[in-house]
């Protein structure tokens, strides 16, 4: 092998290891997240477990990716440990579906079908294909999260064919003859299986290598079997780093990984070699193939979770007692605040946004719930019901700060074009959702103010205010379910109620100026009545402004400014229809009934 074979080696190894990234990367992208997001909501079942673990690993092309997902999960609440084990196991057998898809490379034979089976015979096609589709000028499109898919697979291949072709010429060379001798005492081909992939953090990737090592001819699978072993094992560094700085059950999710391979490892290796003591299987002598390395791999994995299986909770328990419980350790902040955001998702960019779309769905509702108590606490003052809209509003708070960090990191990720839109529309809507809170905790202090100096609306302001007090948590009933149903026919409505509500407002400053000069009610009291009005009208904004959001950004027009400038002199006709409709809903006469007091 000379210095030319060397550099062939290198930048095939480079194809590889890029193509797998991009393979894996468009699978992910295609799926949208919602594969992750099946793991997280049906795992109670452990065998279901099992498979989701298994096909989701098959489709995204990473066990490692898998585990860090599961890492996140344990770490933000949204799964318990027990439910993330069968997970894990899935996650093992559904890796070897990468070396099945590597072993083709080996396929020998002069049949055309046979040939036309070859990745060197199909790649090139799907290369072409692929490019093509990537030039679709729609970003984020799925023809070209396609065309990505495609192009990996065969980037994937061609490495694949250029590492097996690099290092063909090994088979004479001595002194790769005589290591690879030395790797058939177990102990050392499962700690050079588990360095290499540890370096590599990727078993797929590793196994691939071993698998073009086969072309050398010198692999028998004396060799190959230990080093395997160890790849097993190495994978788990990913989830491992993963879990630093997480909380316990998370270290202890990536713990139930180390134990389960290693676990694994062990039983297999001494039986196995127990066995051949006294069989002495004649087959380790022999040269190892790329499907003979699948094999291997598949058997490995499958009889590991078999066994292991009926022990889940023996893992946990396990688990557990490497990972204590200390003392001083509180009630952990994600259970306190609800706020389920891992810095882990965001190597999935299409899960991350779906766990945000979540997050600030919550958050939304959280805001509606806000205004909604503060309304009954300024009609009738309630302490408990005060105490609430204060928690409420911290709890909104600690939304928007963690939502507003953890989309910033995730601005620097590949999105989608819908991801993209969803983007957008949550960075800009999470601070109107936080000042409605602000503004839900402005109208507790003035019920507070009048509960201080014994103040009361009259008869009338009552009426009036009850009426508008009904169209804000309508605004923000219709708000909340556009937002978290992404239904723009919906958000539709908003704007013209948005225009109720300041007509009702300028009714009921109008109301209380006539009040004031027949000497019906106070100054003191207007000043408080003149604070509640602005927050209900600041409130009905930022609704708006949610729902114009989602309305330009949906129908791309990504304009708020120039929406209603745009309108057709049918949408203008529509609009004032609505309107007036809505209107009518709202009266403010003494038809009304007066909220007790």
């Amino acid at each position: 092998m000379d210095i030319f074979d060397l550099l062939n080696m290198i930048g095939g190894l480079a194809l590889f290891l890029y193509g797998m990234h991009v393979l894996g990367e468009g699978l992910a992208k295609i799926t949208g997240g919602r594969l992750e997001g099946i793991l997280e909501k049906l795992t109670k079942n452990p065998f279901m477990a099992v498979l989701l673990g298994a096909g989701v690993t098959a489709v995204i092309q990473s066990s490692s990716a898998t585990t860090v997902m599961v890492v996140g999960f344990v770490n933000s609440g949204i799964m318990k440990l027990n439910q993330a084990v069968g997970i894990i196991m899935g996650a093992n057998i559904g890796t070897t579906v990468t070396s099945w898809i590597l072993s083709l490379t080996g396929i020998q034979g002069d049949n055309l079908l046979v040939q036309l089976l070859k990745p060197t015979s199909f790649s090139p096609v799907l290369a072409m294909i692929g490019i093509i589709l990537l030039m679709d000028k729609k970003e984020g499109s799925k023809k070209k999260n396609i065309g990505e898919i495609l192009l990996g697979f065969s980037v994937l291949m061609f490495g694949m064919d250029a590492m097996s072709g690099a290092v063909s010429g090994l088979a004479d060379n001595p002194s790769f003859t005589g290591l690879m001798t030395k790797f058939q005492n177990p102990l050392l081909g499962l700690a050079m299986g588990a360095i290499l992939t540890a370096i590599i953090q990727s078993s797929s990737a590793s196994v691939g290598i071993l698998q073009a090592l086969c072309a050398t001819g010198v692999i028998h699978y004396a060799v190959a079997l230990p080093i395997i072993m160890g790849q097993n094992i190495g994978t788990c560094v990913t989830s491992i780093i993963s879990s630093i700085g997480a909380n316990k059950n998370a270290r202890r999710a990536a713990m139930v990984h180390l134990y389960f391979n290693l676990i694994g490892t062990v039983i297999f290796m001494t039986v196995f070699y127990s066995i051949n003591a006294f069989l002495q299987f004649s087959f380790l002598e022999e040269s190892a193939n790329a499907a003979g390395i699948a094999v291997i791999h598949s058997l490995f994995n499958i009889g590991a979770t078999l066994v292991l299986f009926p022990f889940s909770k023996g893992l946990v328990k396990l688990a557990e007692l490497t990972v204590r419980d200390k003392k001083d350790e509180g009630t952990e902040m994600q259970k306190s605040t609800n706020i389920m955001l891992d810095e882990r998702f965001l190597e999935k960019p299409s899960f991350a946004m779906e766990v945000s779309r979540n997050q600030v769905k919550e958050m939304a509702k959280a805001a509606e719930e806000s205004i909604r108590l503060a309304l009954e606490v300024l009609i009738s003052y309630d302490k408990k019901k005060a105490k609430e809209v204060t928690r409420l509003e911290k709890l909104v708070d600690q939304y928007e700060d963690a939502l507003g960090t953890y989309l910033v990191q995730l601005s620097g990720k590949n999105l989608s074009k819908k991801d993209s839109q969803s983007f957008s529309i949550i960075l800009h809507s999470i601070s109107d959702f936080e000042r409605i809170s602000d503004h839900s905790l402005d109208i507790v202090k003035a019920a507070e103010k009048m509960k201080k100096k014994e103040l009361s609306f009259t008869k009338g302001e009552k009426r009036e205010l009850q009426t508008l007090c009904r169209a804000v948590l309508d605004i923000c009933d219709m708000t909340v379910e556009s937002f978290c149903g992404n239904d723009t026919a919906v958000a539709k409505n908003v704007e013209p109620l948005e225009e109720v509500i300041d007509t009702l407002i300028k009714k009921v400053k109008k109301n209380h100026l006539k009040r004031l000069q027949k000497g019906k009610c106070g100054i003191e009291i207007g000043f408080v009545l003149e604070d509640v009005l602005i927050a209900l009208e600041r409130v009905s904004d930022h609704c708006s402004n949610v729902a114009l959001e989602l309305i330009t950004i949906g129908d791309n027009e990504y304009n708020t400014h120039e929406f209603f400038k745009n309108f057709s002199d049918k949408e203008q006709l529509q609009f004032e229809k609505t309107y007036k409709k809505l209107l009518k809903q709202y009266p403010l006469g003494k038809g009304d009934v007066i909220m007790d007091s």
